[in-house]
């Protein structure tokens, strides 16, 4: 359908919001998404404020079988909350987190960011496990499952969810929790944003006591001795703690959090300060809004990125290995290999419970490579590959969708397993039968 159609077609429908083809002067800053690899040009940015215009704008979209892309956060690393021709329909001005103290739970809008709800948080003293980088979109990352700090301790964000109100492709705005709509509210748990548009979300918040963080640097050449020690000590580790590591070409950064009371953390967080030849470390208090921002700036808005996960069960001596002799080749300082701890709360759920999968993981691995020259692209993302593909080699099976650059049936149909992504076929054929919601780790609708 021709673009200047498309859009009178759509301001026609007295949309709240704006509505941007590419003649309008905030076009361009509206179009851009986080991943600049995903540098595409839409027909129509439909501004949303509120459930009136996402409903508006599905109809269209499915009438004219038009292409749709669900923007809230604009953090999809395969570039799926954007397209070339279609629309976007951008959830970001629906941002409200309105907070409960007493009940402790908050109520989200759809277009909210990490960092709306870590801030709404704070006031209350409450938090609900959410993420690392405070500009993530929180539907996005909740659709997919939601790994954070606090995973561990009260499992992932998923786990947190109460009830959410979705918008389905037949314009039906449908209220969904484990007693209303149960399928699909099992299916949102992990399936992505295959089945509608999600323009509230309802989570469990809880106390969060005092955030100390310990974060130190080693030396690339002591990996074997480091990650040796580090996996010892993460075996053992109460549910307070989580911990991380990344690995560069030049450099092992590894971060220790404990929340909850701080009597014992002046105790077990300095012994990940003792794995190696330390060049750097500080252990200190810290406010949980400040530590979601701590890689806000690494993952910035603009760069170029393309990653690819994976789960494990330990971290071995072939796993180390293969991660030192990857890391030598990365193609450019940014590159990493980041490696997350996983288990206590998460393992909690049973793996049937929700469509994530990977609940009996203890850690989640990413080989994400990083760059700013376009012309380096090739490079960087062959070497993205290969690293996955090593990784993976020595891996668990299933995966975790937020996190593959790579979108298709295939991504979908490794991350669920076939009986998972059976359930998930009859869901999306009921509620999306045409597949409008398509621009996803997809999948197929089948009755």
């Amino acid at each position: 359908m021709e673009a200047a159609l498309l859009i009178r077609e759509l301001e026609k429908t007295r949309i709240d919001g704006a509505v941007l083809g590419s003649g309008h002067g905030d076009y361009d800053d509206h179009r851009k998404v986080w991943n600049a690899i995903a540098d595409r040009r839409p027909a129509a940015i439909v501004r949303a404020q509120n459930v009136r215009d996402v409903t508006k704008t599905i109809a269209i979209a499915a009438k004219r079988e038009v292409l749709l892309a669900v923007r809230s956060g604009g953090h999809s690393l395969p570039g799926l909350s954007t397209c070339d021709n279609g629309i976007v329909l951008d959830l970001s001005a629906m941002n409200e987190v309105v907070v409960d103290p007493i009940a402790r739970t908050a109520e989200v809008g759809g277009g909210a960011l990490l960092q709306h709800l870590d801030a709404a948080g704070s006031h209350a003293r409450l938090a609900t496990p959410a993420g690392l980088v405070s500009h993530t979109g929180v539907a996005g990352l909740t659709l997919g499952g939601g790994m954070g700090w606090l995973s561990r301790r009260f499992g992932l964000t998923i786990d947190n969810l109460l009830a959410a109100d979705i918008v389905t492709a037949d314009g039906q705005l449908i209220h969904t929790s484990a007693d209303t709509e149960p399928d699909l509210f099992w299916g949102i748990r992990g399936g992505g944003g295959n089945f509608g548009v999600v323009t509230k979300f309802r989570f469990r918040m809880h106390s969060l006591g005092q955030v100390v963080v310990g974060i130190w640097e080693y030396p690339t050449s002591d990996c074997q001795v480091a990650l040796r020690g580090y996996q010892e000590l993460a075996r053992n580790a109460p549910r307070e703690l989580t911990t991380s590591f990344t690995l560069t070409s030049s450099s092992i950064v590894v971060t220790a959090v404990w929340s909850g009371s701080s009597d014992r953390a002046d105790t077990i967080l300095p012994q990940f300060g003792r794995l190696g030849r330390a060049v750097s470390g500080l252990h200190s208090s810290m406010a949980y809004v400040d530590l979601q921002k701590r890689n806000d700036d690494h993952l910035c808005w603009g760069r170029r990125c393309y990653a690819k996960g994976g789960y494990f069960s330990e971290i071995n001596s072939k796993v180390i290995e293969c991660m030192k002799d990857a890391i030598a080749s990365s193609p450019s300082p940014d590159s990493e290999i980041y490696v997350m701890q996983l288990g206590g709360a998460i393992a909690d759920v049973a793996e049937s419970a929700t469509a994530y999968s990977g609940r009996e993981a203890s850690y989640y691995w990413i080989a994400d490579a990083i760059w700013d020259d376009k012309t380096d692209d090739p490079r960087c993302v062959a070497w993205a590959r290969s690293t996955a593909a090593r990784l993976a080699a020595l891996s668990l099976s299933g995966n975790y969708v937020n996190e593959q650059a790579d979108a298709g049936k295939d991504v979908a149909f490794t991350a669920y397993g076939a009986e998972k992504y059976r359930k998930l076929a009859r869901i999306k054929a009921r509620f999306d039968p045409t597949n409008l919601f398509r621009l996803n780790q997809n999948i197929e609708p089948k009755p």
